[in-house]
């Protein structure tokens, strides 16, 4: 089984829940990340809810494909962990490129296949809706494009779980730019700690 993120149409800027755009719900005294390379604010991506908490995603889109984005640990993104704490809508810093074009709402569809693509295909053949509509799974594996590429906990070390898998987008005006690929999250639960990346 796996559960599809599908577009549910437009969402507001500071919906609860699970969403891509907009601007990130954050415990109080959140500071804006900033990219490690070229120092501009990151641009946050997406919201996942976690049933008590928020998995958060930021990557800097301030000269895209200058930072290292698309890697795990050398600075050009971040994600979060957020706990219940995570009600307060973030102002975002007024320069760099922060917020996407759209803010889309999520709904979840469990299909029965065996992977991602699978998943997407048959989703879109039952619903006679586009492929492109699917913005993402959770719950599963990831559905890598290129090798393997699970990070490690920087607290103990272990592999990471698997959190989200994201699309770009159901409109390439607005989309996330992954290249043409996917972007991938994970978290630790017992140290609390979250990574990113994405690979095309």
């Amino acid at each position: 089984m796996v559960t599809l993120m599908t577009y549910a149409g437009a969402a507001a800027a500071d919906a609860p829940g699970t969403r891509t755009g907009g601007v990130p719900l954050v415990p109080a005294g959140f500071e804006w990340p900033v990219c490690a390379e070229c120092d501009g604010p990151m641009q946050f991506l997406a919201q996942v809810d976690l049933g008590g908490g928020l998995f958060s995603v930021f990557m800097c889109q301030n000269d895209p494909g200058m930072c290292d984005e698309w890697d795990a640990t050398a600075g050009g993104n971040r994600a979060f962990v957020f706990g219940a704490g995570a009600v307060h809508a973030a102002t975002p810093p007024g320069d760099g490129v922060t917020m996407l074009e759209e803010v889309c709402a999520v709904a979840f569809a469990p299909v029965d296949a065996g992977g991602y693509r699978e998943a997407t295909e048959s989703w879109s053949r039952l619903t006679g809706r586009p492929a492109r509509e699917v913005l993402g799974h959770t719950g599963t594996a990831a559905q890598w494009l290129q090798n393997d590429e699970t990070p490690e906990c920087g607290g103990c070390g272990r592999p990471m779980t698997f959190v989200v898998q994201l699309d770009e987008g159901h409109d390439h005006r607005t989309a996330i730019n992954f290249g043409n690929g996917y972007g991938y999250g994970f978290r630790c639960e017992p140290c609390g700690e979250a990574a990113f990346l994405w690979q095309c």
